[in-house]
């Protein structure tokens, strides 16, 4: 791939504009963002790449697309883009649900042109250019989605570029990525989003001046719920059949705890307590995480 575009130069945006000059993974890369204020940090920031003023400069220009932006910028970016497409261009993107997306992409999308659907599990709660990067995606996993209209010779070289960007590849369904994601992070997300409002409420209700007092607990919780605002709206909405299911799930298991506590069912607790640490020593034995104690003064 000789010129890349990458629309929407924020945390992963940006991530990816270093991780590809720092690789040398193509000759140009190009440059769409909306945000004045984040244009202004690029400039500031010094970060390679030409920043284009329209959206079908770049298109025009680029053999690989790569879409940062939140979901619901999707329809009108695709029908900017549509007239400026080359067959032979090569369309990407990061969004953290599925099914949704794919239904907009083969909607408004022009049919002679391929979409491969990407998600690099990578993040952070903080957004903007300033926070990206370039070894973000090191070790990570990049799901590929592959549908019945997927290119071979576009998910190949979409999983080269992934693994120079160096994470690790997985291929599956949107159906089964909107299903894992909605346990694995989304529902996380909106449990953290929960309990911070649930802070709130009760500092209201107390007259308590309780978030000064922040445990481990808590403190943890208001990392994740700091996260951008626009992103996660997107992804609830997107993924709201998985999401309202694992809800349900939730709710089923909070109240199982709930009769615990209230009966003092010692056994039943204590397995619960017992069963669910097993899963922290397997996520640091798959490499998800290290064992060091995090005490928030990594």
């Amino acid at each position: 791939m000789k010129n890349i575009l990458i629309v929407g130069c924020g945390l992963l945006g940006s991530s990816i504009l270093r991780r590809i000059q720092k690789k040398k993974i193509t000759n140009k890369i190009f440059i769409y963002e909306k945000s004045i204020s984040n244009i202004s940090k690029i400039k500031k920031l010094k970060l390679p790449g030409i920043i284009v003023k329209k959206l079908e400069e770049g298109v025009r220009k680029s053999d690989l697309i790569i879409l940062c932006t939140p979901m619901s910028e999707y329809k009108n970016i695709i029908l900017k883009m549509n007239e400026h497409l080359s067959k032979k261009t090569i369309i990407t993107d990061i969004g953290s649900s599925k099914i949704e997306t794919s239904k907009i992409i083969k909607k408004f999308l022009r049919k002679d042109i391929a979409w491969t659907q990407g998600h690099p599990i990578a993040g952070s709660e903080v957004s903007g250019p300033e926070n990206g990067k370039h070894n973000i995606f090191e070790n990570k996993w990049c799901v590929l989605i592959k549908d019945k209209n997927t290119k071979k010779k576009h998910l190949t070289m979409l999983s080269n570029f992934w693994k120079k960007m160096g994470s690790k590849i997985v291929i599956m369904t949107a159906e089964k990525h909107d299903k894992i994601f909605s346990i694995t992070s989304h529902l996380p997300h909106l449990i953290a989003y929960n309990l911070v409002k649930s802070a709130q409420d009760f500092e209201k209700i107390q007259n308590y001046d309780l978030i000064k007092y922040s445990a481990g607990g808590l403190r943890d919780f208001s990392r994740i719920a700091a996260s951008n605002e626009i992103m996660w709206r997107d992804i609830f909405f997107n993924n709201k059949q998985n999401i309202s299911k694992a809800i349900d799930l939730f709710i089923k298991n909070l109240n199982s705890f709930k009769k615990d506590i209230n009966s003092k069912n010692n056994k039943s607790i204590l397995n619960k307590l017992i069963q669910t640490k097993k899963v922290r020593s397997k996520i640091i034995k798959l490499k998800q995480d290290v064992s060091k104690p995090d005490f928030g003064r990594s």
